[in-house]
């Protein structure tokens, strides 16, 4: 699992592209206008690890999801 940050320019994300392979699949998190992306330590360990368990396949469908909040 590889965290970078890049600009999105003419409609393209540019990154440092010695940070991700060719061909890789990546997921984008916008921030919005002066809106920030912050997280302690603890918070972005536990992304990062979330992020670990779905490239695995252990995820939720939508309907898992839902009926977890409606079941509250």
């Amino acid at each position: 699992m590889i965290v970078t940050t890049g600009k999105v320019r003419h409609g393209t994300v540019e990154i440092d592209a010695r940070v991700i392979s060719e061909g890789a699949m990546v997921a984008i998190l916008a921030l919005e206008d002066d809106e920030t992306f912050e997280l302690d330590a603890k918070d972005e360990a536990n992304l990062l690890a979330a992020m670990v368990e779905a490239e695995r396949g252990e995820t939720l469908s939508a309907a898992e999801v839902l009926a977890g909040i409606h079941g509250r």
